[in-house]
């Protein structure tokens, strides 16, 4: 069963707002459906309906206690911000595993804005060790969206199980307007004894316009 969930973090940086404007922007998060047929024979694809979700729980990003990071004042950039009290919101999602990835883009709705906040200038690269886990994020390229904000990140994390090393890396790109936030997340899907494939991050930066597009019509 296709997860929504990988190793290395939670699936999103869960933060929006969009500049000032006369009227609210609207949305529909269903629509996020139309973007399946973005995705060919080759995909394995899964639809999640309209469904509660608790903003809180994608707000911030599970890491064991203990961790220094580098810089020392760039951790929020790591861990995420905590969301207002009380916010609530609604998700849509599709999922698709093939050629090597695995892909998830997510239209939330929440109760209210949440502000937006753009990493540092000195916090567009981060570094962080701790016990066995040591791992890297850092600021990538996204694209610009009319009346949105966006951000992209990319993630890296080293580990020890069992005595054995393990990595992985997940690329996430957000676009952030109103009430609304558009996700989309992609990581290589690891097959023991291969190497994994290179992440295509233009086809995931491709889906991030196309699903704000979708949710917009």
């Amino acid at each position: 069963m296709m997860r929504f969930a990988v190793a290395i973090g939670s699936v999103c940086l869960l933060a929006a707002c969009s500049h000032p404007s006369e009227a609210p922007p609207s949305a529909d998060i269903t629509k996020i459906a139309q973007v399946k047929s973005d995705f060919g024979p080759g995909y394995k694809v899964k639809e999640t309906a309209k469904t509660g979700i608790d903003p809180k729980v994608l707000s911030t990003h599970k890491l064991p206690p203990g961790l220094t990071f580098d810089p020392p004042d760039c951790a929020s950039f790591v861990v995420g911000e905590d969301m207002p009290a009380g916010l609530q919101g609604n998700m849509a999602a599709v999922a698709a595993e093939g050629d090597g990835g695995r892909f998830i883009t997510m239209a939330v709705q929440t109760s209210e804005p949440v502000p937006f906040k753009e990493p540092g200038r000195n916090c567009k690269k981060v570094a962080f060790q701790g016990g066995r886990v040591r791992g890297l994020i850092e600021v990538v390229d996204v694209p610009q969206i009319d009346g949105t904000q966006t951000l992209g990140v990319h993630r890296v994390l080293q580990t020890v199980v069992q005595g054995k090393p393990r990595s992985g890396e997940l690329y996430n790109y957000s676009a952030h307007f109103g009430d609304y936030q558009v996700i989309v997340t992609v990581n290589p899907i690891m097959v023991q004894g291969q190497p994994a494939k290179p992440v295509d991050t233009k086809q995931a930066r491709d889906l991030l316009v196309k699903s704000v597009a979708a949710i917009r019509s």
